[in-house]
């Protein structure tokens, strides 16, 4: 599925899921707003220093999927490896003060965590098998 990420987050609206496990492979899901694209093949979560982010250390794949808004199922899904992470950064912060301004929250960490974009398929239909990609 050939998608400008970017194009496609500025214009799109609905919800987004992020999907982790841990290194037992014990499965958690999390609301999450919609990434941000820090190129072609890259996306950005901020994340508090919860399960998500917990999950991430021991497992770096995850998956997101976006559904849009209105009728019916439109939407994508990605499929993530985690690259690195920032730790209250002023990257972070500055992505982060153009959806909520007021800047950092006292005692409470932020990581910018970047993923590279292994595969893109509609939020419906089967996409090829993993087995065979």
């Amino acid at each position: 599925m050939d998608v400008n990420l970017k194009e496609y987050f500025e214009k799109a609206k609905g919800t987004g899921v992020l999907a982790t496990a841990d290194g037992k492979g014990l499965v958690d899901t999390a609301i999450y707003a919609k990434p941000h694209v820090m190129g072609e093949d890259t996306v950005a979560f901020i994340m508090a220093d919860r399960l998500t982010h917990h999950n991430l250390q021991t497992n770096p794949h995850a998956a997101y999927l976006f559904k849009e808004e209105g009728a019916g199922y439109k939407g994508i899904r990605l499929f993530l490896t985690k690259g690195r992470e920032e730790k209250d950064s002023d990257l972070l912060y500055s992505i982060r003060s153009k959806r909520y301004p007021g800047g950092k929250e006292e005692g409470k960490p932020r990581f910018l965590v970047f993923f590279n974009v292994d595969k893109i398929l509609p939020l419906v239909g089967a996409g090829r098998d993993p087995e065979k990609d």
